[in-house]
């Protein structure tokens, strides 16, 4: 994980928020996504499956510090 770094916003504030997710599962999916799109100010959304939360889409959006599993993504 030393590769990644992650934001004062998402280690304070989402982590807290959404307890259940680790960092893993984020590097996971931005190493191996199902969908990728480029979004404006230079950010990213990256949708992948995390097996640990019941095979559900996981979406993660770097430089936006998000990231939270996707009930709406489709393939």
């Amino acid at each position: 994980m030393e590769a990644y770094g992650f934001t004062e916003y998402f280690e304070k504030e989402v982590l807290r928020k959404r307890s259940y997710l680790k960092k893993e599962w984020c590097i996971r999916v931005i190493s191996n996504p199902l969908k990728v799109e480029t979004q404006e100010g230079n950010r990213f959304r990256f949708w992948g499956i995390v097996d640990e939360l019941d095979g559900r889409i996981l979406r993660v959006i770097t430089l936006a510090d998000n990231a939270f599993p996707d009930r709406r993504f489709k393939l």
